[in-house]
Parts: C-alpha cells; sequence; structure tokens
C-alpha cells in the first residue's frame, strides 16, 4: 500500500482493495490499494512521496492478527499512518482482536496507539502489550493474568524439628512470628521446584518435594490480583542454615511443640488450620498431593498433575 503525502495533502478514507485474498503478514506491498488524495487550503507547495507500508502480522487461533514487534516502523508518523491502514485493511478482512507487543525501544510509540483506540493489557520489564477490538460490542479477548501464586515450605527433620525464619520485612502484627519459608513462584516453575528453590534461597536447606498439603485462595493480595498459595511437605537433605541477608532476619531448626504453640499461630485460623494439616500429614491421617508428569495430546505438552493415590488403605498415605 501507498500513500502519496506532501504539505497542504490529506489521504481521504476512499479505498479500494485490488487483492482481498492477499493473507495479513506479508510484508513486501501484499495489497495495493488506492487512495483519492485531496488538497486542502490551495496548496502549492512541492510534494513528496513516501511509502507506508501494512504493518507486518499473522493471524492468531481466534480470528485476530498479531503485530510483529520486530518489524514495526521506528519513526512515530510513519507508524500512525501505517496503523490506522493496517486498522482498516483488517476491519475489511473480518479480524477481530489485534494485538500490539511494543518493546520498551520502541516506547514512543506507545501514546500512539492509545491515541488511535488500543488499551493497554500487560507489561514485562522490556515491553508492553495493547490491544484493539475491531467488531462492535465488548472486547472478548482474553484480560490479563489474574493470580499470582506462592509457595510454603514446611520442611521437618527426622528430629520433630521444623525449619522456621523470621523476615526482615513483615506487617506489625506478624513481628517475633517464626514461619514456614515462603515466596512466589518464578515464570515458567513448577510448583514442587518452586517451593524447594525458596527453601534453599532463604535458608541454604537442601529439600525435596514430598507432598502439596493444602492451598489458600486470597482475593486483592498484591496489585488488585488473586493469589493463590500451595503449602508444601519437604524433607530436609541437609542440616546447615545459611541465612539469606536480604530477606531473612534469622532462621532455626524449631521443636515442632514450639512452632505449633507460638501464640499468633493459635490466634489465626487460617495459620493454625494449616499447621493442623501439616501435622495430620504427618501422623497419615491425611493425605496429600504429589506430582506426576504427564503428556498431553491437546496442547502437546508435558505438564504437572497433582493428586494422590493410597495403594493400601490400611496402611495410610
Amino acid at each position: 500500500p501507498l500513500f502519496f503525502l506532501s504539505p497542504g495533502y490529506f489521504p481521504r478514507a476512499s479505498y479500494s482493495s485490488q487483492n482481498s485474498t492477499s493473507a495479513v503478514g506479508q510484508h513486501a506491498y501484499v495489497d495495493s490499494f488506492s487512495y483519492q488524495i485531496d488538497r486542502i487550503n490551495g496548496s502549492s507547495s512541492s510534494a513528496f512521496f513516501r511509502k507506508i507500508d501494512i504493518l507486518d502480522a499473522f493471524d492468531d487461533e481466534y480470528g485476530g492478527v498479531v503485530v510483529n514487534p520486530e518489524r514495526l516502523p521506528s519513526n512515530p508518523n510513519v507508524f500512525s499512518q501505517a496503523l490506522r491502514l493496517s486498522l482498516h485493511h483488517w476491519k475489511i478482512e473480518g479480524k477481530k482482536g489485534v494485538w500490539l507487543k511494543l518493546p520498551l525501544e520502541k516506547s514512543d510509540l506507545v501514546p500512539v496507539a492509545v491515541k488511535e483506540g488500543f488499551l493497554y493489557h500487560h507489561a514485562e520489564r522490556s515491553f508492553v502489550m495493547l490491544t484493539f477490538w475491531i467488531p462492535d460490542g465488548p472486547s472478548l479477548l482474553p484480560s490479563n493474568a489474574s493470580h499470582h501464586v506462592g509457595v510454603g515450605g514446611f520442611v521437618i527433620n527426622d528430629k520433630d524439628e521444623v525449619l522456621v525464619v523470621q523476615e526482615k520485612h513483615c506487617a506489625p502484627t506478624l513481628h517475633g512470628l517464626w514461619k514456614i519459608p515462603t515466596g512466589f513462584i518464578l515464570e515458567s516453575e513448577e510448583i514442587h521446584l518452586g517451593a524447594v528453590r525458596e527453601v534453599k534461597e532463604e535458608t541454604g536447606i537442601d529439600a525435596e518435594f514430598v507432598e502439596v498439603v493444602a492451598f489458600r485462595h486470597a482475593h486483592d493480595v498484591c496489585f488488585e490480583k488473586s493469589d493463590l498459595f500451595f503449602v508444601c511437605i519437604l524433607r530436609p537433605l541437609s542440616t546447615a542454615i545459611i541465612v539469606d541477608d536480604h530477606e531473612i532476619q534469622e532462621a532455626k531448626w524449631m521443636p515442632l511443640e514450639d512452632f505449633v504453640n507460638q501464640p499468633l499461630i493459635q490466634e489465626d485460623s487460617m495459620f493454625k488450620k494449616i499447621v493442623d494439616i501439616c501435622m495430620a500429614r504427618l501422623e497419615k491421617r491425611y493425605c496429600g498431593l504429589s506430582v506426576h508428569h504427564l503428556f498431553s495430546k491437546f496442547d502437546g505438552k508435558l505438564s504437572s498433575l497433582y493428586f494422590n493415590i493410597v495403594k493400601d488403605g490400611d496402611s495410610g498415605c
């Protein structure tokens, strides 16, 4: 597609496609458009010519398009014109949602896209993702991620001692509490591996995952997101504690009875219930969920499924 731009001229929305079957995403002038150029204000300034191409993009699985972030124009004016042309083209083709990923180095294009009606979807350290819903009516594009995922490692040794920590930064109501190591799961990290990692990072203790014994679901926890917190039983593989000075004030092996009888645990129904569940698991009155790796043809990926199997009904877990 070509715009012939000059001072005193602007492209009018008369549009004709000479190749309506072309696929979205072919960069080298996949469609040929003719635009009627109107002259305004009787300007007689000399014309200059500039080629404006449809943004390079590919179809997604749901009738929308994903713009290729590596082929975006650097000039905001060129980007603005190409974006308008592309939206008009995609609307004629019956496309629905548009996903526009703008890298950090092209952040000056963000206000241009917002001016054209794009909305923020999510952002990471190196980019911001914006979306545009072409059809009339409410957008059917999926919303941004709704949850954080956290883990806690209940590590107990053969002396009935629990690995506990006191954090350097905590709410005043939790001051003085000895708690199990906790933290957030990293991107693309398994729940069971995240629990092992957090224990290692905070205390220096090597451990192996045994089971997920419970999980908590809470809302409006951080940045208006919901929170899933998985409590995991871990078996220690080492004993020497090395405290993470950035997050942890102190760590130690604490007798199970002393841990359970802490006033802050006894007075809080959530804390107390979690400890009760862990105690029931240790006494084989409760079975948690172990991890199993299974392949699914639905997505072609290996995933982790958490469930329990009691092999002998009389022997507990």
